[in-house]
């Protein structure tokens, strides 16, 4: 290579070795800053396109996501049950095909037999002292029973439960005279959301 080429990589005449030497620093120096920031520069824009993938992978996710509650949320209004929940009770018959049971009338413990043909739940007279029910009573319902015909006074029961099934303001009357035991008629019967008789088992369901 000619000598007048190479002149940049020579010392210059009157400077001597020494400032020669500091002005190749000072070259090398400002190239490799130089290279440095490019290869930063590089990387930085490498590095931070991944970021924006999640980011966007994010957003459609939870489109549909935010469909879907938006959907449930007009298909079900907020706080109500998905579906309401069935609850029942399973009795059996006696030996004489009638079914008996314990009930609470106005928290008063009183036996039942359950009479599906009877119109309401009629109420002895002692039972009625017990359910707090015999008061002013009026007798003008007139019933055929097996030995003739008996006065009934209609009165309004407060409540009756039996067990977790609880029935409120069910109409009733009272039997004049202290004989047989308290009917669970249609006037309660009716309020349930069904009853079955399979053979000798009744099952009683209600919501």
């Amino acid at each position: 290579m000619d000598r007048y080429n190479n002149r940049f990589l020579e010392p210059e005449r009157g400077t001597g070795m020494i400032g020669w030497a500091v002005k190749q620093l000072v070259i090398w120096l400002v190239g490799g800053l130089v290279v440095y920031g490019f290869v930063n520069q590089q990387q930085f824009t490498a590095g931070s396109a991944p970021a924006t993938a999640p980011g966007s992978a994010a957003v459609h996710a939870s489109g549909p996501l935010a469909a879907n509650t938006s959907s449930a949320e007009q298909l079900r209004p907020l706080g109500q049950p998905m579906a309401q929940v069935t609850n029942s009770l399973t009795l059996r018959a006696r030996a004489d095909g009638h079914v008996f049971l314990d009930a609470t009338v106005n928290g008063a413990p009183i036996p039942f037999i359950i009479d599906t043909g009877a119109t309401m739940v009629a109420l002895t007279h002692a039972d009625a002292l017990k359910a707090g029910v015999a008061g002013n009573l009026n007798y003008t319902i007139s019933l055929n029973i097996a030995n003739g015909v008996a006065k009934a006074a209609p009165v309004m029961i407060r409540q009756i439960r039996i067990g977790a099934l609880e029935v409120d303001n069910v109409e009733g009357m009272v039997v004049q005279g202290d004989a047989g035991i308290s009917l669970l008629g249609q006037s309660f019967l009716k309020r349930l959301q069904g009853y079955e008789m399979h053979g000798d088992v009744l099952t009683l369901s209600w919501q």
